[in-house]
């Protein structure tokens, strides 16, 4: 009896160990089953898209001003690359291993609602506990999936309206006058598709890239509306093959590319990018929001100022994309009413200032916070970002069909890559629209 008990206790005792050892391996998980912390605090984890320090020192600073006012509070920022962020936060969702909250991009939101492990705020956002409140946002920024009626999956952490970046240095070498993009939007209408093509092929010419031509629905949405084209109709049908316009900006950027006046990103070399080509000097013209001015600001040898998309219809300026992103949280969460109270300061004005004074890395989405911009110094026509904004949209039509985006991106590769026609390119990416938007409706 006495053999037999001391087996059974040492048995025991081993039993224990093992949980106790699968329970702390479980709590280093990276998960969102953070939870709190020997010294008390509560412990929430944060992932955004990033790779450069600058942008991810925006992110920090609101984070810091929360947890200066909630000592009780610690929060880790996970960086994630961008070309496999998407993918990546999809997986970790389904699997319940996701952070707590998540930058989410327009384009792919509905898909992560669709894993039901998105968590629905317009209750807390409503609340006294908030500290930001539904209306305080501007209506256009939240797209056709953050916000479903009443309901809402994630809050605009700010927005940004794409227009240009021009590389003064690129374009004096190539003996223009390093402001002729000023120049000539100032003159009205003269900042059109037909100059700003002669400029990349003066560029190419010296040597020098002209405009670095990215495949996103950012870049391609804003070159059809600068041409007054549509590829949607209201009820969010294609009509890509009924609408010339849009058709005759899919022909100008195919035309482009392929005489060399742009470079096709998709084409370059792996680790380089408009954003590093821009840098060093390599490329005139690079597409983007205002993320990439902290780095651009901090490198003393590049000058660069801001300017509105070129139009094709004798207007001077027209709508572009409003790139925006949405912060959401999981409902896996431990700790989700804190996680909730964090992501309605990070978007409020408190924690907007935070992040975007000085040299920030976007746009306001709140119009109390409008000065950020107005009172910029670096660049000198900062206040193009507000007016760029202001006659903006956020593509609200591809964005909300799961999957569709990507599809879209897909056929395009191959157009610019030379390998298919344009008019082949707007049949395939017309039929596989039509059927996915049908299929989604028939859910």
């Amino acid at each position: 009896m006495r053999g037999k008990s001391s087996w059974l206790g040492k048995g025991l005792l081993a039993m224990v160990l093992i949980v106790l050892l699968l329970s702390a391996c479980s709590s280093d998980s990276g998960g969102s089953s953070s939870g709190g912390s020997s010294d008390g605090k509560v412990k929430l984890t944060m992932t955004a898209w990033g790779g450069n320090p600058a942008e991810i020192k925006v992110y920090q600073k609101a984070i810091d001003a929360y947890q200066e006012d909630n000592p009780d509070v610690s929060i880790k920022l996970i960086p994630g690359p961008g070309d496999t962020y998407k993918q990546k936060l999809l997986t970790q969702l389904q699997g319940s291993q996701s952070p707590d909250l998540f930058y989410v991009g327009a384009e792919y939101m509905s898909q992560l609602i669709e894993t039901g492990r998105v968590a629905e705020l317009s209750e807390f956002l409503n609340s006294d506990e908030s500290f930001v409140k539904p209306e305080e946002f501007a209506e256009g920024l939240w797209g056709g999936a953050a916000k479903k009626e009443e309901e809402i999956y994630g809050t605009p952490v700010d927005s940004n309206p794409m227009l240009l970046y021009y590389n003064k240095t690129v374009l004096e070498e190539a003996g223009l006058d390093p402001n002729e993009p000023q120049k000539l939007y100032e003159a009205g209408g003269e900042w059109n598709w037909e100059k700003f093509a002669e400029i990349n092929k003066q560029v190419t010419e010296s040597g020098k890239y002209g405009f670095v031509a990215e495949n996103t629905s950012s870049h391609l949405f804003s070159w059809v509306w600068t041409n007054g084209g549509k590829m949607y109709d209201e009820e969010g049908n294609i009509i890509l093959q009924e609408n010339e316009k849009a058709q005759e900006a899919i022909a100008y950027l195919n035309e482009n590319v392929s005489n060399g006046n742009f470079k096709y990103a998709g084409s370059l070399p792996e680790g380089q990018g408009p954003d590093a080509m821009f840098m060093s000097n390599q490329t005139a013209f690079a597409a983007a929001g205002r993320w990439y001015t902290p780095m651009f600001s901090e490198n003393k040898n590049l000058e660069f100022d801001y300017i509105p998309w070129p139009t094709n219809t004798g207007e001077k300026m027209e709508p572009a994309v409003i790139a925006t992103a949405y912060l959401s949280t999981t409902t896996d969460s431990d700790n989700l009413e804190e996680a909730k109270k964090f992501l309605s300061f990070y978007t409020s004005e408190k924690g907007q200032r935070a992040r975007l004074e000085g040299n920030g890395n976007a746009v306001p989405s709140i119009a109390s916070v409008d000065d950020i911009i107005e009172n910029a110094e670096v660049p000198e026509h900062s206040s193009y970002l507000i007016d760029a904004r202001d006659i903006g949209k956020v593509e609200a039509n591809q964005s909300v069909i799961p999957g569709l985006d990507q599809e879209v991106i897909d056929i395009f590769d191959l157009m610019f890559l030379g390998e298919q026609t344009p008019e082949d390119t707007i049949t395939k990416v017309s039929e596989k629209a039509k059927s996915m938007i049908e299929d989604y409706k028939n859910q």
